[in-house]
């Protein structure tokens, strides 16, 4: 396939728009079924890239989940524990190959980010992976291939038409890059830097201990970070982006949005959390967004007579302020990663309320020595990779 026609472009308004390889060659995508549109591409190119290089990077398989071209989610492929298993909604007895927990571990993070995402995985789309996605509300998946059964499930999805796209796994693109805004023609390299543990050589805090698992968290956000729109940060645990702060213009602004989505995503674990009673036949979205507002400053507007009962079969007692702040206290062993440097400490001041114990930042800053005071204070690890990861 040389080209492909598209629907529109960004919006209905842009046509025509089409994509095709500017020297004429065939296109390393081939779409199995639906129709894919401009912004779903975007997602799919930028996504394969971050799950591609994640898995080259840890050896693990590698999923995302895009949304509006920026990752609501990314993880490898570690096992599911039981809570995991809960708080992602996923049967006790349900065998999951690693792509399965892989993409499961990126869509659960941040459920309200990935509602309608873009799913992209390192690996050959399998059944377990499929029946998940076909039970989640989702544009479409990227992948260098698909079984049999994978694809007819898949095939099931929206009524026939769930996009599915086919990456050449073997692809290499050219080492230019170009794009037109306002009729002006912008070339640059690619981002070839190649992020792997010797970006991590560099820890400039007094604590120096810097475990296997912090290393894999390390690369997690980094990689993430490099293809989501910036300034951006991204908290890390275990593997699995569990907060992405995208597109802000300051970066405190970033690792707050970064820190509510992963304090967010902890408070799910919360033992009145898990212990909530929903009405039969609940759909997904509205189970998602009645967790949401729970565990939210506007827990009234789940709780309150003629509302509660649309959600729940019992209704919950409210989750305090105080028992939020004693849970997420609790939370430990985040590791979180920004795409340029931490101009003062309060960057380093918010992520220590989210959990943070190790850090991983460009460095370069006039300000590094109150950062890596702040980290020191703290006794955080702090990495300085010399390395900025802007994506526009």
């Amino acid at each position: 396939m040389k080209e492909f026609e598209l629907k529109y472009g960004c919006n209905p308004n842009q046509k025509p728009a089409r994509i095709y390889m500017e020297n004429g060659g065939e296109l390393p995508v081939t779409v199995l079924n639906g129709r894919p549109g401009y912004i779903n591409f975007l997602d799919a190119l930028n996504s394969w890239q971050l799950v591609r290089e994640l898995k080259e990077a840890t050896g693990l398989s590698a999923a995302a989940s895009f949304k509006h071209v920026s990752p609501a989610g990314a993880a490898v492929s570690l096992p599911l524990s039981e809570t995991d298993r809960r708080i992602y909604f996923v049967s006790e007895d349900a065998e999951l190959s690693p792509i399965a927990c892989a993409y499961i571990r990126a869509r659960g993070a941040d459920r309200l980010c990935s509602y309608g995402d873009w799913a992209a995985l390192s690996e050959v789309c399998d059944a377990a992976t499929a029946a998940y996605l076909k039970d989640e509300v989702s544009d479409g998946v990227i992948a260098p291939g698909y079984t049999d059964e994978a694809l007819a499930i898949l095939k099931t999805k929206k009524k026939g038409n769930y996009n599915v796209v086919r990456i050449d796994a073997s692809y290499i693109p050219v080492d230019r890059e170009c794009k037109d805004v306002f009729g002006v023609r912008f070339e640059q390299g690619r981002n070839n830097y190649r992020i792997d543990a010797g970006l991590l050589e560099n820890i400039v805090t007094d604590n120096k201990n810097l475990p296997e698992q912090a290393k894999i968290d390390m690369i997690v956000a980094l990689i993430t970070l490099k293809y989501t729109q910036s300034n951006s940060v991204c908290y890390v645990r275990d593997g699995q982006a569990i907060g992405v702060g995208a597109g802000q213009q300051s970066r405190i602004h970033c690792t707050r949005l970064a820190g509510q989505k992963a304090d967010n995503w902890y408070l799910r674990q919360h033992p009145k959390v898990l212990g909530l009673q929903f009405v039969d036949g609940i759909r997904r979205p509205d189970r998602d967004n009645a967790i949401d507002v729970y565990t939210s400053d506007e827990y009234e507007d789940v709780l309150r007579d003629g509302a509660w009962e649309k959600a729940f079969k019992v209704k919950p007692e409210p989750l305090t302020a105080g028992e939020k702040r004693a849970w997420i206290q609790t939370l430990h062993g985040v590791t979180c990663g920004s795409d340029a440097f931490f101009p003062f400490g309060d960057n380093v001041e918010r992520a220590h309320k989210s959990g943070v114990q190790y850090i991983v930042e460009p460095g370069g800053s006039i300000r590094d020595d109150h950062v890596i005071e702040t980290a020191n204070r703290y006794g955080m690890v702090m990495c300085f990779t010399g390395m900025r990861l802007f994506h526009h």
